[in-house]
């Protein structure tokens, strides 16, 4: 790992920050600077937004970019490029057919960690006033990057009764690849339930969890030739169970949202055994008084699950929640005071060796911070003291030793066995602050992040670069 740490870390800092209630102000002292020189990849007047994660191509040459300029700019989104990191060069691999200010809409683009092979969300091809862009109603997209412009759907969609197994009824969004490259999670809403609700149905469209499984390909039937449908390279399943009421002092949840795959081969249970396939996900329930809280689940997937996921008989109510398949078992594993935070918007993440999902929460200042727990469950460790809050998503470094994310202005690593916190980049102004998520290459040599920077009278996202070596 080329990031080095400061070499001294005081015992009055081991003491206050490892404790209960960690004294501010010493964790603040033993805040240092190591700052690197930055790089500009982009400059255009136009949008580059990094995803949450996953940013980088394998061999760390390339990082990929979708053309937003604010976060909720996906339906009038129509290209998806990639940035060289030596040379600076742009290279389109997708732009949307026939794109309106109604969709269909891409973005949030990630890179597989084995193959040069990009996924992003895609709105359905059929876009229009009366059918826009929105949460039911997009999938995955893959671009292989020696053949651009050419979709490959990912998740198949089919809203047609009789329904096909392995499809989905909806829209799929935040898609993450597992360690291995082969399979994907994401989060889902189901288009004819949101329909359902809107005519009165009791049985509530509620975001969950899917997975997109190896495997199988699946080929939808109903209307086929439509542009509502679409066939898929992966076999769909919902993984979280969501309840329309849960019970106040229970386990139920109406949301589940935000995932992580546990590990890049998965976690070891109590008892020494891998298990292969697990995500991590934020769940909102409801505590004894009825008050919302948002809690972390993990959902175990058996190996076997696309056979008995296979064997399932889809609903034929359209107005039925497609059921989460046999063998997936559901467990929450966090009991906090006062829950993970909704600000900001984060996913979680593991290390890569599955002991530790990081989330943030705020801390006993109400300042937030980054929290760890196992998989396992059990007590909740608290991985940053900071003088200040977290202001985005973080990312833990290939090797599992460091965070990074942004802050005061600023982007920071925090060293996960000591605590220590190095703030790696100049203090910046407002408006030109790091912005969103902190991305680690694959070699964990760089990291890369927005941050608005002017042109005229207009300010765009554009991608910086730190090298830590």
């Amino acid at each position: 790992m080329p990031f080095v740490a400061a070499t001294f870390v005081s015992m009055t800092y081991l003491v206050a920050c490892n404790s209960p209630t960690p004294s501010k102000m010493t964790c603040q002292e033993i805040q240092s600077d190591m700052t690197y020189p930055e790089v500009q990849l982009t400059g255009d007047p136009s949008g580059h937004c990094l995803n949450s994660t996953q940013c980088w191509s394998p061999d760390d040459h390339w990082i990929v970019f979708d053309g937003r300029n604010t976060d909720a700019a996906i339906i009038s989104t129509g290209a998806i490029a990639a940035v060289n990191v030596s040379n600076k060069e742009i290279k389109a691999l997708y732009t949307v057919k026939g794109q309106t200010k109604f969709g269909p809409g891409v973005g949030a683009a990630t890179w597989s960690p084995v193959t040069n092979r990009v996924l992003f969300i895609h709105g359905i091809r059929n876009a229009g006033k009366d059918r826009p862009y929105g949460a039911t109603r997009r999938t995955g997209v893959a671009i292989d990057v020696d053949r651009p412009f050419v979709p490959i759907f990912m998740d198949a969609r089919d809203i047609d009764p009789p329904f096909t197994p392995g499809a989905l009824r909806g829209g799929t969004h935040a898609h993450s690849w597992s360690g291995d490259g082969q399979w994907i999670s994401c989060t889902y809403n189901d288009d004819l339930l949101e329909q359902a609700e809107k005519a009165g149905s009791a049985t509530k469209d509620l975001r969950t969890i899917a997975v997109l499984a190896p495997g199988r390909k699946v080929r939808v039937l109903a209307r086929h030739d439509s542009l509502e449908n679409n066939d898929g390279e992966l076999f769909a399943f919902p993984a979280a169970r969501v309840t329309d009421n849960p019970a106040p002092g229970t386990d139920a949840i109406d949301k589940a949202f935000d995932e992580c795959w546990i590990g890049k081969e998965g976690y070891r249970k109590p008892d020494g055994t891998l298990q292969h396939r697990a995500i991590a996900f934020q769940g909102n329930l409801r505590e004894k008084d009825g008050a919302r809280k948002t809690e972390i689940f993990v959902a175990d997937i058996p190996d076997d699950i696309i056979t008995a996921a296979a064997a399932m008989s889809p609903p034929t109510d359209p107005a039925q929640r497609l059921p989460v398949p046999p063998g997936v078992t559901q467990r929450r594993i966090s009991f906090t005071a006062k829950g993970v935070s909704p600000s900001p918007r984060h996913w979680l993440r593991s290390t890569p060796d599955g002991a530790l999902i990081g989330f943030l929460a705020a801390d006993e200042h109400d300042s937030i911070q980054l929290f760890g727990i196992s998989p396992n469950g059990g007590a909740v460790r608290a991985l940053t003291h900071n003088a200040f809050s977290i202001t985005g998503p973080f990312n833990f470094s290939p090797d599992g030793k460091f965070v990074a994310y942004a802050g005061d202005n600023s982007v920071w690593i925090t060293e996960l066995a000591g605590g220590h916190t190095t703030r790696v980049t100049k203090r910046s102004g407002n408006e030109e602050r790091p912005d969103g998520a902190v991305t680690w290459s694959n070699d964990g040599s760089m990291l890369c992040y927005n941050r608005r920077i002017k042109t005229g009278n207009e300010g765009f996202w554009q991608i910086f670069i730190l090298r830590l070596k």
